[in-house]
């Protein structure tokens, strides 16, 4: 990416931030990058993946999210910090993105199961769905990763629940079955396992968050899914927040609440049953391996 583009992407983020209680128009978006705002929108775009304002609403809910864990500030004092005049609406939104309600997420310590495995009834299909599988491959990190984050999505940005996911406890192979006919996105997302996930600041970058997305992967009747690899990469401060709750390790044990869509093969690694938070863009186009013949079932957790 150019450099100068860069560069002004990343003024108007920290204006972003600095700002989150007032209300920031593209104007004043356009003004801080210094480019006009016909340009700045389409090179805002490109860099981050989504628009502006999807952006801006992201950041709010992350700052949302620090707030709600590091301070006693109540919802509605929270709500008008980061932008928001009606506390119903800022809930509708947080609950929206991040799966639960802020005042859930305040009491569980930012520690939530995020159910995979379950389609929505818009994403039902009497056509006979696919299986999705590839590699994780993650750079090497001193301290290790932790969780491992593997989630399919109708949007680059993740919000609310994945159409089909399945958490790793270290990088390797991964499989989503029965995901139905459609667009998707593939994300992930890790943390380093020296790193306290719950309450990362917004402007973090290469601070011990990594994450990797291909797509779109399109899904057709009597069509091979070919497999789609994903390579995980420091997060940087053009990438959007995080917005899923997350999940720790303390979280791993079952519960007869959770299906997991990843079933490993005796080769992979194992998959755990809940999937922690995930936030970014589509970077690179969908990348295959070598198809190989294979089996595969489906497991769930009664």
């Amino acid at each position: 990416m150019d450099e100068l583009i860069e560069e002004a992407v990343g003024r108007v983020i920290d204006a972003m931030y600095n700002n989150l209680g007032e209300q920031m128009t593209l104007d004043d978006m356009a003004r801080a990058a210094m480019f006009s705002k016909f340009h700045f929108s389409r090179i805002f775009q490109r860099a981050t993946g989504i628009s502006p304002g999807r952006f801006l609403s992201a950041m709010r809910l992350q700052e949302a999210k620090r707030l709600l864990l590091a301070t006693s500030l109540s919802v509605t004092e929270i709500s008008h910090r980061v932008g928001y005049q009606s506390v119903g609406t800022f809930s509708s939104r947080f609950r929206s993105s991040v799966g639960i309600s802020p005042s859930t997420y305040r009491r569980l310590g930012g520690l939530t199961p995020q159910v995979c495995g379950t389609t929505r009834r818009q994403h039902l299909t009497s056509t006979r769905p696919a299986t999705l599988h590839g590699q994780i491959t993650a750079p090497h990190v001193p301290a290790g990763l932790g969780l491992i984050f593997v989630g399919l999505f109708p949007d680059r940005l993740p919000q609310g629940r994945p159409v089909r996911c399945t958490v790793l406890t270290r990088p390797g192979q991964y499989e989503l079955n029965d995901v139905p006919l459609g667009t998707w996105y593939l994300l992930s997302y890790s943390v380093a396992a020296d790193r306290d996930p719950l309450i990362p600041n917004p402007r973090d970058e290469g601070t011990g968050l990594f994450i990797g997305a291909c797509g779109p992967i399109t899904i057709r009747p009597e069509t091979r899914v070919r497999p789609a690899d994903l390579r995980l990469r420091p997060m940087s401060r053009l990438d959007p927040p995080v917005l899923l709750s997350l999940v720790g390790r303390s979280g791993m044990s079952g519960s007869r609440h959770v299906v997991s869509s990843g079933v490993s093969s005796s080769s992979g690694p194992p998959s755990a049953r809940y999937g922690p938070d995930w936030g970014g863009l589509e970077r690179e186009p969908v990348r295959t391996s070598r198809p190989a013949a294979r089996s595969s079932r489906k497991r769930t957790s009664s």
